[in-house]
């Protein structure tokens, strides 16, 4: 994708900058280079098991290997001390993968470093024309996939009668999930004290009246009425890796990104094929961007709200899209969805969301441009 196109979708907000001599994204995105080729980056994990108790294990999110317009090349290799085992594994019925690591003994040394390189591009779909034949097509099986109800995302009940709502007289399946985008934009707010990315309980959400939180809680909420729809629609799971080039400085993060995972979202239109979105960004660049507590009229807000449906920056790497995930040989529970390493020892589970107690550390370098 060229530059151009990519900063058309927010050339109605430039306009606003423009015109008004603000500083900020589409003024700045005007005058800088922003790469619209493959650049390859590195991504490496370091865990040291902190946790005495026995047969400790570890699962580790690695970026997805299946190659896209937009991420590709993906390899991973690992190094392990102190006696454990590891070997690359997926959940059990999905195409969720990870590193999977194990000790079968207590011991001061257990560690496991995981390095992943991969390639990723700006990604665009331009609802603005027609649609084409020539548009990726997909399974029948992976769309009924993803409009299948997962314990968190239910497609039934308030979520369904919210979804009715919210679509009623849009016509196609861009409208509907246009106006679904807009109407989570508008209705719910980023939490800075969620903790991590949050867990996206869409039910509690709606039925509470408490639409705040975070990535996974607000894109999942996209999901789930989207679904509810008749619109096949996915959480994207992943991590930022380098910093915006779009003027952005809550969208990036580059360095040690340890606490950078995030989720998104997008969905399945017939002559668009998959469609990638981002409420949640929207309302991160309204709490985030400076001088803070932007309102929905802020022309940066714009901006965000124009561009992320219908594209991604890619300075971010996907993982996978699963929801539910079996951990393999855990003896404990699925978990709703593998975006932190997860971990457990006789002793218990560990804390994914605090990485300090867990030990863990991750950085992101770009090897090439």
């Amino acid at each position: 994708m060229d530059r151009r196109n990519f900063l058309r979708l927010s050339s109605t907000a430039g306009a606003l900058y423009a015109a008004s001599g603000i500083a900020g994204l589409p003024a700045r995105a005007a005058t800088t280079h922003i790469d619209s080729g493959w650049r390859t980056f590195e991504l490496a994990t370091e865990i040291n098991v902190a946790d005495s108790g026995a047969h400790a294990r570890i699962w580790i999110p690695i970026p997805d290997a299946h190659n896209t317009s937009y991420q590709r090349a993906a390899t991973t290799t690992w190094q392990i001390g102190g006696g454990g085992s590891a070997q690359l594994m997926h959940a059990p019925g999905s195409n969720v993968q990870m590193l999977a690591a194990q000790w079968p003994d207590a011991g001061p040394s257990r560690t496991v470093s995981v390095t992943s390189t991969f390639q990723i591009r700006n990604r665009q779909v331009d609802l603005t024309q027609p649609p084409s034949a020539d548009a990726p097509p997909e399974r029948r099986a992976v769309l009924e996939r993803y409009l299948q109800p997962t314990a968190l995302l239910p497609t039934d009940g308030i979520v369904k009668q919210t979804a009715e709502r919210i679509i009623r007289g849009r016509r196609g399946d861009i409208e509907k999930a246009r106006a679904i985008y807009n109407w989570v934009v508008l209705n719910t707010c980023r939490t800075a004290s969620t903790r991590g990315c949050g867990i996206g309980d869409v039910r509690y959400m709606l039925t509470a009246n408490d639409l705040n939180g975070k990535c996974a809680d607000i894109n999942s909420l996209f999901v789930a009425l989207a679904r509810a729809s008749g619109i096949p629609a996915r959480d994207a799971y992943g991590i930022r890796v380098a910093d915006s080039q779009l003027g952005y400085q809550s969208l990036g993060a580059s360095g040690d990104v340890t606490g950078a995972q995030h989720c998104r979202a997008e969905f399945y239109a017939a002559g668009y094929g998959w469609v990638p979105v981002d409420p949640a960004d929207v309302r991160k660049v309204m709490l985030q961007e400076s001088p803070g507590n932007l309102p929905l009229g802020d022309p940066k807000v714009h901006a965000a709200r124009v561009m992320l449906f219908g594209a991604w920056e890619m300075n971010w790497v996907a993982y996978n899209h699963g929801h539910d995930v079996a951990l393999p040989g855990t003896q404990h529970g699925a978990v709703p969805f593998l975006m932190y390493p997860n971990g457990e020892s006789s002793d218990g589970r560990f804390d994914s969301l605090d990485p300090k107690t867990f030990s863990y550390r991750l950085k992101a370098r770009q090897l090439t441009t």
